[in-house]
């Protein structure tokens, strides 16, 4: 009786909103080396932690500053969550010897020191961080009080969760790093459901 040799294909993963392609062995170009990464992972993690950092910076107003017990709880939550993975964000950098944005080594009291001298030997992040906050609107934060506070801080977090997002989809079609595509994604459903928390807080004042 006949027999058939199967033929060997993969299935290549389409881009997001894309479907799988069954491609031959010889024409599929393979996942990244292990431990690879490349500069959309560099300008990711960098923008991360600056992002973080605002993060933090707007969260500590609102303690002193916030009338709804809600928003004082998000912002605790964003001090909480956010602080500690500057930390490992930053780490991710001094093992690759790319250069640490400044501040991140005292983000929440602790966490690695920028090396003396640490730079770009093998690039650094100079794009601009989608989502950052203006000078004029970090001042009227700092200026406001009870719920005028509140407002422009759901606002302005809102518009702050939106560019880490848009962050994310960047990186997970264009970089290499496990770590990274891990971040994205925990930065995608998280901020994703805070968005919306933070919306219902907005209607509600």
């Amino acid at each position: 009786m006949p027999t058939s040799t199967p033929s060997s294909v993969v299935v290549q993963p389409g881009l997001p909103g894309e479907g799988n392609e069954t491609v031959s062995p010889e024409d599929f170009d393979g996942a990244p080396a292990e431990g690879s990464w490349n500069q959309a992972d560099v300008g990711f993690v960098a923008g991360m932690i600056e992002h973080h950092l605002q993060a933090l910076e707007i969260a500590a107003l609102a303690p002193d500053r916030a009338e709804s017990d809600a928003v004082r709880a998000f912002a605790e939550r964003v001090t909480a969550g956010q602080g500690p993975e500057v930390h490992a964000l930053a780490s991710w950098l001094q093992a690759r010897d790319v250069e640490v944005p400044e501040g991140a080594e005292t983000a929440g009291g602790t966490g690695p020191r920028v090396p003396e001298g640490a730079g770009g030997a093998h690039g650094t992040h100079d794009e601009a961080v989608v989502g950052m906050l203006t000078d004029e609107q970090m001042a009227a934060l700092a200026g406001a009080s009870g719920a005028t506070f509140d407002r422009l801080f759901l606002e302005g977090m809102i518009a702050h969760h939106q560019g880490a997002l848009d962050m994310v989809d960047v990186v997970l079609v264009d970089g290499q790093d496990l770590f990274a595509h891990e971040i994205a994604a925990e930065t995608a459903s998280g901020q994703g459901g805070e968005i919306d928390r933070m919306r219902d807080l907005l209607d509600g004042l």
